[in-house]
């Protein structure tokens, strides 16, 4: 399942495999969008959900249906305060 795939953009792809996640990810993504809300439902409908916890840092922490963890970040330059926080989903309500 795609979340977006546009001509001359790069899609990100979710797919199922055989047997569960046995060790911790070598690798995040944060994934870049100008709609915040809408992908993080329409990843909510492919069967991800968000990770507590990071709510501190304000970051917006999801995981696919296999634990995989990613963020969902703004297409413009976030800002971090000296302790690596940021504030990008002040006034989103999600």
């Amino acid at each position: 399942m795609w979340l977006e795939r546009t001509e001359g953009a790069v899609g990100l792809g979710f797919q199922k495999v055989d047997g569960p996640k046995t060790t911790k990810n070598r690798v995040h993504f944060d994934i870049g969008t100008s709609d915040i809300r809408r992908v993080k439902h329409q990843v909510e409908s492919l069967g991800g959900q968000r990770v507590e916890g990071f709510e501190d840092g304000g970051f917006l922490v999801l995981a696919d249906p296999e634990g995989n963890e990613f963020c969902l970040v703004p297409m413009t330059q976030i800002t971090l305060d000296d302790q690596g926080r940021t504030d990008y989903l002040e006034g989103l309500q999600i």
